[in-house]
C-alpha cells in the first residue's frame, strides 16, 4: 500500500508516541523527514535523532523530550500544507507568524527546509509544512 502523505505519517507517530509517553519512535528515512526532524531537534522539541540501517531506506529512530512531570514537549503538531491542498506563504506572512504564532512552523523553501524564524530572518516565504507547539 503506497503512502499519499509521507509528512503526515511522521508528525501522527511522533503525536502518538508523545501522548503515550514513550521513550523513542521509528519512523521511515527520507530526505524530507531528516530535515523536519532535526528542526524539531534545534528546536529542543525532540532529544535525538539516531539514523538505523536497513536494506531499504532507513529508519529514523527519534527519541522524545519530556519535562519535569513526565509531560510532553510537545503539545502539538499540526500539518499545514498537505498534498490536497498547498499552503504557501510569502515573506510577510511568514514574518506576521513570528509574532502571532505560538511554537513554530517548519517552512520549505527555495533555500531548504528551515523554521519559521529563519525564513523571516532571510526575508524569504515558502510552504508551510507543519506547526509545532
Amino acid at each position: 500500500m503506497s503512502m499519499t502523505d509521507p509528512i503526515a505519517d511522521l508528525l501522527t507517530r511522533v503525536r502518538n508516541a508523545s501522548k503515550a509517553r514513550k521513550n523513542a519512535v521509528d519512523i521511515p528515512a527520507s530526505n524530507l523527514k531528516r530535515e523536519v526532524v532535526r528542526l524539531l531537534q534545534e528546536n529542543n522539541y525532540v532529544k535525538d535523532m539516531v539514523e538505523l540501517p536497513d536494506n531499504k531506506q532507513g529508519i529514523l529512530r527519534v527519541y522524545l523530550r519530556y519535562s519535569r512531570g513526565d509531560v510532553p514537549v510537545i503539545k502539538g503538531l499540526q500539518r499545514v500544507s498537505r498534498p490536497g491542498l498547498r499552503q504557501y506563504f510569502d515573506f510577510e506572512r511568514v514574518r506576521l507568524s513570528t509574532f502571532n504564532q505560538r511554537g513554530m512552523m517548519i517552512v520549505s523553501t527555495s533555500q531548504g527546509v528551515m523554521s519559521n524564524f529563519d525564513a523571516a530572518r532571510k526575508g524569504i516565504g515558502g510552504e508551510i509544512i507543519c506547526r509545532c507547539w
